[in-house]
């Protein structure tokens, strides 16, 4: 089975490129972020034409998740069940699968602007009601993928320029033990299970040419829960759709799990 999760920054824009890379590339699930697209506008006929259906929460001009898949998702869950919240940020469903139901969650985390600000305070309480929620998800579906642009890079590993970033939101000690506590729960960065390549991005600002300088972060994760470890065995980057004409900032990262290794 192969997740992947993109950020794509606006699907009316970037759906060309989406349907393009789906095409080239044979996964079970696409989880997109930030459709910026009214729930009655998600381009479903377009997908269906292409030979996939999608479970999405929308929301005009902001945000937005959605699911791509040609699988049958069941027990679909919009948003946090434990924050009420109107900015649409999470869905989730439970495919069939070799190893029994596994649980797919795809988030759009909150940026949080600047540290001290209410849109980092709104963040921080936002991922505390995420870490109850998968908590409970635990429980229910031991095999469990959480996916999304989780605006928070782990380490510094994850940061072209330590130094630069200091002090900035996506680095900040209260995210990165956010992003610690939800490791925690019994969940793991499918990334760091396999050697990577140093300077391995999945975010690059449009500005001051970042990504030709690979001046980016790694913000995009794949978590897999302990039961879907061992199944666990590759996770990457695929660089090639930041260099598109009128790119996402963000691009695709993909896991690969091989439920014979679970027999």
């Amino acid at each position: 089975m192969k997740i992947a999760t993109w950020n794509v920054n606006s699907l009316r824009v970037r759906l060309p490129q989406v349907l393009d890379w789906l095409e080239q590339n044979p996964i079970d699930v696409l989880c997109l972020q930030e459709l910026k697209l009214a729930q009655d506008k998600f381009p479903i006929e377009e997908l269906r034409e292409a030979g996939w259906d999608a479970q999405w929460a929308g929301q005009p001009t902001y945000n937005g998740v959605a699911l791509i898949t040609k699988l049958e998702g069941q027990d679909i869950q919009r948003n946090l069940p434990t924050y009420e919240d109107p900015q649409q940020r999470a869905i989730a469903a439970t495919f069939d699968t070799a190893a029994g139901p596994v649980r797919v969650i795809n988030l759009y985390c909150p940026n949080g602007q600047a540290i001290g600000s209410d849109k980092f305070a709104y963040k921080l309480e936002w991922f505390q009601a995420l870490t109850t929620w998968l908590k409970t998800e635990l429980e229910r579906y031991p095999n469990l993928v959480v996916v999304g642009d989780y605006n928070i890079a782990p380490a510094d590993e994850d940061v072209h320029d330590p130094a630069r970033w200091e002090g900035e939101v996506h680095v900040s000690e209260p995210e990165r033990a956010a992003f610690q506590t939800l490791l925690g729960l019994g969940l793991h960065d499918s990334f760091r299970l396999f050697p990577q390549e140093e300077k391995s991005f999945s975010w690059w600002d449009y500005r001051r040419m970042a990504y030709r300088r690979n001046a980016g972060l790694r913000i995009d994760h794949i978590l897999v829960s302990d039961a879907l470890k061992p199944a666990t065995v590759a996770c990457t980057i695929d660089r090639q759709p930041r260099g598109n004409e009128q790119p996402s900032d963000h691009t695709p990262v993909i896991v690969e799990l091989d439920f014979d290794k679970l027999a």
